[in-house]
């Protein structure tokens, strides 16, 4: 009785080791790997972005109290913010091309209404020269840089993901597991992260 309790631990001891070789060999485990390296890059990411729209509210609100009149471009940021920060940003949208552009065209959007606000500000040498607005402009300046930084990092952390996805043996784990290669940022988009937000200005 003990031996054929024992046989059958031993087998099904080797089928796991073997089932975890398998899965090993065929990459199943550098997909879990590289799958949450994304979700890492992309939550800097997210966060970077988050940050940015945090300093938005104070940096409309010291502009106005210089140029209320600039009430157009005022509104603009303050409408792309809205429409940024009311964006769901669920696990999803690292899977859905559509979401994914979505999310890109709605960050777009406030760098160009920010970019303009700058512009406007530029006019106001009393602005320029005001402590809390230079204090946000340093601000907004490094959460730029940083914002370029977690964008490349998840770039390079995609590209490495749909490598495993697209190169043999593989894709024939990704076809059966259905890992599909993700979205990443558009050329297009990377033309408008190049021209961010200039905010070093008056130095």
């Amino acid at each position: 009785m003990r031996s054929s309790v024992f046989s059958r631990w031993a087998r099904l001891l080797a089928a796991a080791t073997l089932a975890s070789s398998l899965l090993s060999g065929c990459g199943y485990n550098e997909f879990q790997t590289k799958d949450e390296a994304t979700k890492a890059a992309w939550g800097e990411v997210v966060n970077q972005y988050q940050r940015r729209a945090d300093l938005i509210p104070n940096l409309v609100n010291t502009v106005k109290g210089y140029a209320s009149h600039e009430r157009e471009t005022l509104e603009a940021v303050t409408r792309a913010r809205a429409a940024a920060t009311s964006f769901q940003i669920t696990p999803e949208v690292l899977n859905n091309p559509q979401a994914f552009q979505k999310f890109q065209q709605v960050q777009g959007e406030l760098s160009s209404a920010l970019s303009r606000l700058m512009v406007v500000s530029e006019k106001y040498p009393e602005l320029k020269a005001d402590t809390s607005f230079r204090d946000l402009q340093s601000q907004l300046e490094g959460t730029e840089n940083r914002i370029t930084v977690a964008r490349q990092r998840y770039i390079a952390s995609v590209q490495d993901y749909n490598v495993t996805v697209r190169k043999f043996p593989t894709n024939l784990t990704a076809m059966m597991f259905g890992y599909d290669a993700k979205p990443s940022f558009t050329v297009e988009n990377e033309k408008a992260i190049s021209t961010a937000p200039t905010v070093n200005f008056g130095k």
